[in-house]
């Protein structure tokens, strides 16, 4: 999608003056169903594993088949409401799962302190974060999915507008898409069930670069993965290159300068940097990249005070002397119409009094101050980093929210222990106000693909706000549910990850006790990010996509970076521009299939461990050895191949 020219227009496929069926019986109870469903399976493969798949797409692929298994006439405004209300499962799942488990693992390790969780304590953390996070992004739809039009990439609102549109009767999208799924998934399907080939081709795959990992810190790992070669070639080269700058600049310039310079300083676990893996010291070093996300974060904010600014506008002629006509958007056209300001308000009042009482009654046992300060908390650092986490998805469809949490964690705790909340109340008060900060900013964040994608399509964004607060709903009680049931079946405690990984809540826990048991933090490390992204800013490079390179893993940007390489080799390749045009957009298809493939297939492989059922080859020892490895790189290069030779195929 190219940017708008000066008084130009986008019509979408479901024009403003059409009326077309969207929230109906049909779409409302297949949107609630698709949100437990996947609620479920989000919850336990996150806490399992530590991997959390987006379930927007798999949604959007079955309610497509659905439609069509049963003849459904003019479905697609029905699919966007259907993929609406159940990606609420993901965002929800994200939130909770990242800090609300922490409060188990804290129980367990201070017996003593007799630390109570509640079924009404994650139900609510998760709702009122879901609740706030969609409140504060609906002001900004019109800046992100309608003036930024075409100049953000929108990866994962790209690849499930392409399946909606494929299911369109007509549509010559439908074939090399639904042929890429199928590759794409089943080539994931073969890593993450039978362990095929290893899932990361890494440098340590023979014992001369095991040698170099150990002795200079210099390591290298490549997702190899269908998915995420799609999503690259979406996000593009530049951002791919930007991001990919930053893994550079932590994995291969400060993680080896870390082992030489201080090589007995404890990064890991109490483990010195001379004894430890590139990967542990990374665990260490990436606070960095959450220094880089924060100062980001405040650049974003102060970039975007117009829009904060017209948002209080419109806050103040919804209770001004404006006509109802203009409040509610009588006059405006269906594809434009939100929700008003005045029910926005009137939600965020509502969900005030509610977080309130909450805190009071339950986390704050009874102290006002306490709850005062936790309230401001809250709610300033969920409305600042509401558009910073609409803006990464839009970037790079990864949200770096559990950097920004860790950021609010640390705020919470410093500030929380200055009034006088510490030790272990204070860790269970932190968490439960980073837990509903945490979901504020995953709801934030992955609202603006369904609103993007209801753009695109011609969806009336207030039936798509409106009905995001029931999914919303259940998809906070499913999930509050799935915790409580796998801490009775296998329980989180410290020495159980290997049982429940659960890493994000665990690494939550690890950052605030130190903090609310009177030691430190990092504040160099964060200092040195903020540094850096005011630097860049300076220069105009995205500093958000740098910093988020250098808070995600080196094998997860690597294949951004070759996807947007790929990308950039299949539009150039031509001296005809309407050639590559063709060829860019027939790439996109093939990459949209890949993401939408493996997506539904990693619904597929959470089935299975779900189940209990384990197809793994000789119990993984294949995939991780030196041959699982190489045969990763060869299958890797094969579907590159594959992309170019089909995108290229059109003339």
């Amino acid at each position: 999608m190219r940017p708008l020219k000066p008084g130009e227009t986008y019509e979408p496929l479901m024009p403003a003056k059409a009326n077309p069926r969207e929230v109906t019986a049909w779409s409302v109870v297949w949107g609630l169903l698709m949100a437990v469903i996947f609620s479920a399976a989000t919850a336990y493969l996150g806490l399992k594993v530590g991997q959390v798949f987006e379930a927007a797409i798999p949604i959007t692929i079955i309610a497509v088949g659905l439609a069509s298994a049963t003849k459904r006439k003019d479905p697609l405004g029905e699919n966007v409401i259907i993929q609406s209300i159940g990606a609420c499962s993901g965002m929800i799942v994200a939130g909770a799962i990242f800090t609300l488990p922490a409060l188990y693992i804290l129980d367990s390790k201070f017996p003593d302190a007799q630390i109570s969780v509640s079924f009404l304590e994650v139900f609510l953390a998760s709702l009122l974060g879901g609740t706030i996070g969609v409140l504060f992004l609906i002001p900004f739809r019109k800046y992100f999915v309608k003036e930024k039009h075409g100049e953000y990439p929108f990866p994962e609102a790209t690849a499930s507008t392409q399946v909606l549109i494929s299911g369109e009767g007509e549509s010559s999208a439908a074939k090399p898409l639904i042929i890429a799924s199928v590759i794409g998934g089943l080539y994931d399907f073969l890593v993450a069930t039978f362990g095929a080939w290893a899932e990361n081709f890494t440098s340590t795959f023979c014992s001369l670069g095991s040698t170099i990992a150990m002795k200079s810190k210099l390591f290298l790992s490549c997702n190899t993965s269908a998915a995420l070669l799609g999503m690259g070639y979406i996000v593009g080269l530049k951002y791919a290159a930007i991001m990919c700058a930053g893994s550079v600049l932590i994995w291969w310039i400060a993680v080896p300068l870390i082992a030489l310079i201080w090589p007995d300083l404890e990064v890991s676990g109490g483990l010195p940097a001379q004894d430890a893996t590139p990967q542990q010291i990374f665990q260490y070093a990436k606070s960095i990249g959450i220094g880089g996300i924060a100062m980001a974060g405040i650049i974003g904010v102060w970039n975007s005070r117009k829009v904060i600014m017209g948002s209080f506008g419109l806050i103040k002629a919804a209770f001004g002397n404006k006509s109802a006509a203009e409040v509610e958007g009588n006059g405006v056209p269906r594809t434009d119409r939100d929700l008003s300001m005045r029910v926005i308000v009137m939600g965020l009042i509502i969900a005030l009094m509610i977080t309130t009482l909450f805190f009071y009654l339950d986390v704050m046992h009874g102290s006002v101050l306490f709850t005062v300060v936790a309230l401001l908390i809250v709610f300033v650092i969920a409305f600042l980093f509401t558009t910073v986490a609409a803006n990464a998805i839009a970037i790079v469809g990864s949200n770096p929210v559990s950097g920004m949490t860790l950021m609010t964690l640390i705020l919470a705790s410093l500030i929380m222990a200055t009034v006088g909340l510490s030790g272990t109340e204070g860790m269970v008060a932190a968490l439960v106000m980073g837990g509903v900060v945490c979901t504020a900013l995953s709801s934030a964040g992955a609202f603006v693909t369904d609103l993007k994608i209801g753009y695109w399509l011609g969806s009336t964004p207030a039936k798509q706000q409106s009905f995001k607060f029931l999914g919303i709903l259940i998809s906070a009680a499913t999930a509050a549910g799935v915790i409580m049931i796998l801490n009775e079946a296998y329980g989180f405690t410290p020495d159980n990850s290997d049982v429940m990984a659960a890493p994000q809540a665990r690494a939550m826990a690890a950052v605030i006790e130190p903090l609310m048991m009177g030691q430190g933090a990092p504040w160099l490390l964060y200092g040195i990010g903020a540094v850096i992204a005011l630097i860049l800013n300076a220069f105009g490079i995205s500093s958000l996509a740098f910093a988020l390179g250098m808070f995600i893993p080196l094998q997860l940007n690597l294949p951004l970076l070759v996807g947007g390489a790929v990308q950039h080799y299949v539009t150039h390749h031509s001296k005809d521009a309407q050639v590559n045009a063709a060829r860019g957009e027939r790439g996109t298809l093939l990459a949209s299939g890949f993401i939408a493939g493996g997506a539904l297939m990693g619904v597929v492989s959470a089935g299975l461990t779900f189940a209990g059922i384990d197809w793994t080859l000789a119990d993984g020892a294949w995939a991780s050895s030196t041959w699982g490895q190489l045969l990763s790189l060869l299958a890797y290069c094969l579907i590159i191949v594959y992309v170019v030779k089909a995108a290229m195929k059109t003339k």
